[in-house]
Order: C-alpha cells, then sequence, then structure tokens
C-alpha cells in the first residue's frame, strides 16, 4: 500500500491555473499533490552574445525554492553567493525540456526566460516545473500572436514531465516525498505530447533495477505524461 492510499498507476491531484501573475507574458501556478511551483514565462528583446545575428531565439530556464519550501528552512541561494549543484542541474533539464519541441527560428531574435519557483515541496518538484513550464511558455507564445510579433506558431508539441519508481517491490507513478525517500529506484521522465522522449533519469537508490522493471516504469510514465498533456490543452484552451 502506498503512503498516500493511490493506485499504482494513480497520479496526484493535478491542477494548471493560468494568468497567475499581472506582469508576466505568461503563468501558471502548477500542482502536483502537496508540491506547489510558480512560473511566470518573460519574454526579452535580447539574446545571449554567442546567439546574436544567428536569426534564432532561446529559451533558458531558472529554477529556485523558497526557504520554508520544505519541512526545515533552507538558505537562500543568494546569500550563500552561488547556486548549488541540484539548482543548476534542473533548470538545465528544464531549459533542455522546453527547447525540445519550440522552433527557435519563428521565435525570432528573442529570448524566453521560465522561472520556477518551488513555494511547497513535496516531491517531483522538476516534473512540475516542467510540466507547469510549458503552460507558462504557451501563454507567452499566444501573448507575442495577439501582438502580431510572430508569423507561425513556434510551439511543435506539449512537453510534460513525470516520476516513477519502484516501492515496496512495486513500479508506482508520481511519487511524493514519503515514497522518494524510500524508494529502490527513481526516475524522472520528459516526453512530448505525442510520446517521444526527450529525457530519462533513472537511479538505483538500494537495489538495482531489471530491464523488465525499467519497462514498466516507462509504462507508467506514458499514462501519467497522457494525462498531464490533456490537462494541459484544457488549461490553454
Amino acid at each position: 500500500m502506498r503512503p498516500s492510499r493511490r493506485a499504482p498507476d494513480e497520479l496526484r491531484a493535478v491542477s494548471l491555473e493560468r494568468g497567475v501573475v499581472k506582469y508576466a507574458e505568461g503563468s501558471c501556478m502548477v500542482k502536483f499533490g502537496d508540491t506547489h511551483v510558480l512560473v511566470t514565462a518573460t519574454l526579452e528583446e535580447r539574446l545571449p552574445p554567442w546567439l546574436k545575428g544567428q536569426g534564432r531565439g532561446w529559451v533558458t530556464a531558472e529554477y529556485g525554492m523558497l526557504p520554508r519550501a520544505t519541512l526545515e528552512r533552507t538558505r537562500r541561494e543568494a546569500s550563500a553567493g552561488k547556486q548549488n549543484g541540484r539548482t543548476v542541474e534542473i533548470q538545465r533539464l528544464i531549459g533542455r525540456s522546453l527547447r525540445a519541441t519550440v522552433d527557435l527560428e519563428a521565435l525570432g531574435e528573442r529570448q524566453i526566460t521560465v522561472d520556477c519557483d518551488v513555494i511547497q515541496a513535496d516531491g517531483g518538484t522538476r516534473t512540475a516545473s516542467i510540466t507547469g513550464a510549458w503552460v507558462a511558455l504557451a501563454d507567452c507564445i499566444s501573448w507575442m500572436k495577439t501582438r502580431n510579433m510572430i508569423k507561425t506558431n513556434p510551439l511543435r508539441d506539449n512537453v510534460a514531465a513525470i516520476s516513477c519508481g519502484i516501492y515496496g517491490g512495486t513500479p508506482v507513478l508520481d511519487l511524493d516525498y514519503a515514497e522518494d525517500s524510500e524508494a529502490d529506484t527513481d526516475a524522472n521522465f520528459v516526453m512530448t505530447g505525442d510520446g517521444r522522449i526527450i529525457e530519462v533519469q533513472g537511479t538505483a537508490e538500494k537495489t538495482p533495477f531489471s530491464q523488465d522493471e525499467f519497462l514498466a516504469l516507462m509504462a507508467l510514465a506514458r499514462k501519467g505524461v497522457a494525462r498531464l498533456v490533456d490537462l494541459q490543452k484544457m488549461a490553454v484552451a
């Protein structure tokens, strides 16, 4: 039995609320159960120096956790003078995931920065961030379209992400912290709306996992991502 009493293939309660920040070109409050992330998308008429003059844009991401997003207060990274390795890894993952389905040439010589701020963490902050980031990005692009800033839609597909793991010997979907901290194996899957894989991160925390177990996790992830994509489509409809 899972601590949450969910079925092995059951997601936590998911919500995607758009337009939650007045000044951002796109925004989304994403909730995966008790994991809550505020995502904003900011359009800027500038590019990294190495991209100037190439006729294409850029999508990048930043990620952070508020001090009391967790059970005990976490020191702000700004006060330490640098980001930790986990933060850098996650924000690079978010950026890669979004760029995988964006036509950067159609975006023009502009940059969209997606900020993911974790308000409350209960496992799966990176997967929630990616799923909500796509909604904020879609809103930003809609904002551009209404102002005739782009001729074609740069978004080629949806992007969503979900965690899976082996808990108590059973493959399960969408781990919360109670499961994640005790799982034998945990993995994160980032996929497109049509089921193609962008990235897989899988780790044996206690016991190595077999190919059959990996395929079971993959099957769960496909089911979970398909549901998340449906929710994204409803959110931006």
